[in-house]
């Protein structure tokens, strides 16, 4: 199996609204690198809609897309996480969190109108956010003298090298997302700085 260079994800946040017989569905669409993520922005829209009736959401999460999760939130079970995730699926979308919040307007909309509902409300939050293409990184762990810091930074930017983190004094260490269609050339010029120690972060966080 290759390994993928690049995924798609949303490029940022938007917001839609679908409306059917008195009830409103609010979708909000995140893009989200982890579950941390993931929860911060579900506590923000249950503090922005404390008096919502639902707070729907599906997410998709990793480059293998098996990562994800659902919600009814007390909808009938299936009329609300499934039809967002579809709507997510749709698009190959990854890394992408979609939260509906409902106000009910008096008028029960039964299971198919709930699915109908939630789908649309998903979709046109989404069709709202741009996608993109976005480079899958590795990432390195880069140890050096602070003398050799303008040869590090000109590599760092003819290559695209996203700094993660960074530490600076006498003895330099940067953390450095490198994408993988520049991986090989990046290391290759890496490896040529002498004294230079590059590292590979393999450990995953949730």
């Amino acid at each position: 199996m290759s390994v993928p260079e690049f995924y798609t994800t949303i490029s940022r946040g938007a917001q839609a609204e679908f409306k059917d017989r008195g009830s409103r569905f609010i979708g909000y669409s995140f893009p989200v690198a982890n579950v941390q993520d993931f929860k911060k922005a579900l506590e923000q829209i249950k503090k922005e809609h404390p008096k919502a009736t639902h707070h729907c959401f599906a997410y998709r999460l990793g480059l293998d897309q098996h990562q994800y999760r659902v919600s009814d939130a007390g909808e009938p079970s299936g009329t609300a996480g499934r039809p967002i995730l579809g709507q997510i699926d749709s698009k190959g979308l990854t890394n992408t969190l979609v939260i509906v919040v409902r106000y009910f307007g008096g008028t029960l909309l039964g299971v198919p109108g709930l699915i109908h509902a939630y789908k649309m409300a998903a979709s046109l939050v989404l069709q709202s956010t741009p996608s993109v293409q976005m480079p899958v990184e590795d990432e390195y762990l880069l140890q050096f003298d602070y003398t050799q810091m303008n040869e590090v930074m000109m590599v760092i930017r003819q290559c695209n090298i996203r700094i993660a983190e960074k530490e600076i004094g006498l003895y330099c260490q940067l953390k450095a997302g490198i994408a993988r269609n520049r991986k090989t050339e990046a290391l290759h010029r890496f490896n040529d700085l002498q004294g230079l120690v590059l590292k590979e972060i393999t450990e995953k966080k949730d």
